[in-house]
């Protein structure tokens, strides 16, 4: 009897548990279905979302001034967005493509000339003779300079060609997500509701603590670190506008990577400035110089004035962030990997302080 007791207890032990099996793999492939049909979104909503929690203090100001129309003032903020994206963009790629277009058209006719070098080429400090030696050669035998430099030209356009795409890519991205924060802001109070939800079930009691923490690490990089990037590039694309240098727009968002990662802009401006020193005025090179300097050096009043207004998050946390961000997922890498990785540090270092005191033996 009791033989026949067990045979039973196992049986029906092992249909629940091929139950319990087949119900948890039916989840776990609907999770994973779900999950690989949104994972192209993924990055695009996150950023998103941390744009929106960034210019929500901006937003409820406009919204008191427009009479409280809060889908009027989040789509007038997202279209301002859009357009001072665009707007660039579409001139820089523009201006890309027309001039590579022209170069193809005098290299095919031979109408290509360069110029000769300055003499003030040869005073660059450690590159100038190269550089002079390698554009003499161009001036004086252009045809002879692009064979003898094949692969390199080759190699470099493959990057720029690459390069170009990445961006394109990027500011794709970045307009999605822009409608996506226009859309996140205009149901802020639904939205902050969902999120104390969330928080409660993940942190049971400290929900709203948890979420403040989070506002504050998101508006603490995005501002104080994003913001001082955005900046910086923008007084330096101006700068370089002005004085005529070529590729302005690339250079400056190179120096938008670089103040994201807690790299002085001086690093771009400065070689840009001996290549003024080369093509303009003294008097112009001068204050291009001076400028250079102001804008690299800004960040020190800037960081305080910003960064100071949320939480303290260590610069080397931005630094891998952003850098490992940019490895994995490009341009909005950059901008996504240096928050995530900050609020990521901020809830492991409120779970160490929530660790219990143990009692020494």
């Amino acid at each position: 009897m009791n033989a026949i007791d067990t045979s039973t207890e196992d049986a029906l032990f092992l249909r629940r548990a091929v139950e319990a099996a087949i119900r948890i793999a039916m989840l776990a492939l609907l999770a994973l279905w779900s999950f690989l049909i949104a994972r192209p979104f993924i990055e695009p909503v996150l950023w998103g979302v941390i744009i929106a929690i960034a210019v929500y203090p901006a937003y409820a100001y406009l919204v008191g001034k427009l009479g409280g129309r809060r889908k009027l003032t989040a789509t007038l903020l997202a279209l301002s967005a859009i357009a001072a994206l665009l707007v660039p963009a579409a001139k820089f790629f523009g201006g890309t493509i027309d001039a590579t277009r022209d170069l193809a058209a005098q290299l095919e006719t031979g109408a290509l000339q360069v110029p000769p070098p300055s003499e003030k080429v040869a005073t660059w400090p450690l590159i100038g003779k190269d550089v002079e030696r390698i554009w003499g050669e161009a001036s004086a035998n252009l045809e002879g300079s692009l064979e003898r430099y094949k692969p390199q030209l080759k190699a470099a356009g493959k990057w720029f060609l690459s390069l170009g795409t990445g961006l394109g890519l990027g500011v794709l991205q970045f307009t999605i997500s822009i409608i996506i924060a226009g859309v996140f802001l205009a149901i802020a109070a639904s939205g902050k509701a969902a999120s104390l939800q969330v928080s409660e079930r993940l942190v049971p009691g400290r929900g709203a603590a948890f979420t403040d923490m989070m506002e504050k690490t998101i508006r603490s990089v995005a501002v104080g670190v994003l913001g001082i990037a955005i900046i910086q590039s923008f007084l330096g694309g101006i700068a370089m506008i002005i004085v005529g240098v070529p590729a302005a727009t690339l250079w400056a968002l190179l120096i938008l990577i670089l103040a994201v990662v807690q790299l002085p802009p001086i690093l771009i401006l400065g070689p840009v400035a001996f290549y003024v020193f080369s093509t303009a005025s003294t008097g112009t090179a001068v204050a291009f110089l001076i400028w250079a300097i102001f804008v690299s050096a800004s960040d020190a009043f800037l960081k305080p004035l910003l960064l100071g207004r949320g939480v303290d998050v260590p610069m080397l946390v931005i630094l891998l962030g952003a850098i490992g961000g940019m490895m994995m997922s490009g341009i909005i890498g950059l901008f996504l990997g240096a928050v995530i990785l900050a609020i990521s540090y901020q809830i492991f270092i409120a779970w160490l302080r929530d660790a219990p005191q143990q009692l020494p033996s």
